[in-house]
């Protein structure tokens, strides 16, 4: 037997599970020990964040391919599915709320036919409910690492409706103030913000669609028939949750819409009592200026009542002039 090592921090869980469910805990240097021996059981280990050097250890332990490996060493991957051999190499995003904001991490995962591997990067839950959960229940982890790994993609999916309810209540809001009477610069700029949100949630839903496919309906990738109902469970969860998150996004689209149409029908009731007023100067202005000219004979400028009559002429154009804009409502 290897001589026990101290477990790094960054390593969240190293576990092995025998045929009938029950949980052991292992140190890394064991696991080539506990694979070498084919009696029903496999390895589950959780990380969080790696160094590199410890996911060369476990490339050593469980025979990992190297495209994989540095794959995993990294948290930029998009989400995909890839097959090495006997092993699969999965990548998929999370999300998760973080002062009032939604914050994207990853998840990478190793399986074999005898082991699961989780690499979890940036923002995300810890897996760790998911375990206790399954160890609960040691009959559906003798079914193998594919059990397992169906409860971390439905965590990491269930995780995701939340978001999108919170994403509901907040358009709800929002679509208040655009109805308001005061314009809120603020509110354009959050549906903005929503509107991003809400698309960096479609790139991370929408490719965990074709991974749950693949898995079901690849038979080279070697999950059991008893297992894929489950996996077509999940697949339901997240066609439900890209349908919720294509809608919100065609309402926060027709909000912006609505809420610039708004604005410039505001700005154009505002354009048009400024005409209106303009309109309204215009005819003692015209007045004025017509008799502001410098002709030498002017008749009526000697008539003995012509300064009332041109006031009483100016006032009556303004009235009969303000109460045609009040009834057409420019003012």
């Amino acid at each position: 037997m290897k001589t026990a090592t101290a477990m790094p921090a960054c390593v969240v869980n190293c576990a092995a599970y025998d045929r009938n469910g029950q949980r052991r805990d292992i140190d890394l240097d064991a696991i080539s020990d506990v694979l070498a021996v084919d009696d029903g059981s496999f390895v589950w280990v959780g990380l969080y964040e790696p160094e590199a050097a410890l996911l060369d250890k476990l490339q050593e332990e469980f025979g990992l391919h190297d495209l994989a490996v540095e794959d995993a060493q990294s948290a930029h991957q998009r989400p995909k599915i890839e097959a090495y051999g006997s092993s699969l190499f999965i990548a998929v995003h999370t999300a998760q709320t973080v002062d009032d904001h939604v914050r994207f991490g990853e998840t990478q995962i190793f399986i074999g036919p005898r082991f699961l591997v989780s690499v979890r990067h940036g923002a995300s839950l810890s897996y760790a409910p998911v375990r206790q959960r399954l160890e609960r229940e040691p009959e559906a982890l003798a079914r193998g690492p594919s059990v397992a790994l169906h409860a971390v993609l439905d965590f990491i999916v269930d995780n995701y409706q939340p978001i999108v309810s919170d994403f509901e209540e907040e358009l709800d809001a929002l679509e208040q103030d655009v109805f308001a009477e005061a314009y809120k610069r603020g509110t354009i700029q959050r549906l903005y913000e929503l509107r991003k949100e809400l698309t960096q949630m479609r790139m991370a839903v929408a490719p965990m669609h074709d991974i749950l496919s693949q898995l079901i309906r690849t038979p080279a990738i070697g999950i059991p028939d008893v297992v894929k109902p489950y996996f077509r469970d999940v697949l339901d969860h997240v066609a439900r949750v890209g349908d919720s998150i294509d809608t919100l996004r065609e309402m926060v689209t027709a909000a912006m819409s609505v809420n610039l149409s708004l604005v410039t029908v505001a700005q154009g009731e505002i354009v048009k009592k400024l005409a209106g007023w303009a309109g309204l100067l215009a005819a003692p202005t015209l007045i004025a200026s017509w008799y502001g000219m410098n002709f030498e004979h002017m008749p009526e400028l000697h008539g003995r009542h012509s300064y009332a009559i041109l006031i009483g002429a100016v006032i009556l154009c303004c009235v009969l002039l303000y109460r045609y804009l009040r009834k057409v409502r420019w003012l």
